[in-house]
């Protein structure tokens, strides 16, 4: 019998708009849904920007794939697959630069990682996504 297809939501994060999960999990198998640099959920308002700049956006974008991991059972250990959406081909080595810092103390194994260049809605600069297998 085949495993059931579990939702993720963490309690930080805002029901999306859109028909999605931030994140599914089946089996051993975690999908985190592309995260962006949105501030912790406050009832009532709409999500905000963690800032205006790359840094603060990414930092926060990282924190909240990181939400959707441990709600779903899993950890940056687990993690094998990384997806980088960029809105600005001149933003790639400062995204490395606050990426490798981000990860230099937290990884054995890094995961693998592909970078696209996308259009994201108004004022967001970067968008996350992860592919973990776990146990």
């Amino acid at each position: 019998m085949s495993e059931p297809k579990i939702a993720i939501v963490p309690p930080t994060h805002t029901i999306p708009p859109a028909r999605f999960s931030h994140g599914v999990r089946k089996g051993n198998i975690l999908q985190v849904a592309g995260q962006v640099g949105f501030l912790p959920a406050v009832a009532g308002q709409a999500p905000v920007p963690a800032g205006p700049g790359l840094r603060e956006q990414t930092l926060q974008t990282l924190a909240n794939v990181q939400a959707v991991l441990q709600t779903g059972g899993a950890s940056w250990e687990d993690v094998v697959m990384i997806r980088v959406y960029l809105t600005d081909t001149g933003h790639f080595a400062e995204f490395n630069e606050i990426y490798n810092g981000y990860f230099a103390n937290l990884l054995e194994a890094p995961a693998a990682r592909t970078t696209v260049y996308v259009g994201l809605p108004a004022g967001l600069l970067v968008e996350i996504d992860a592919l973990a297998v776990l146990g």
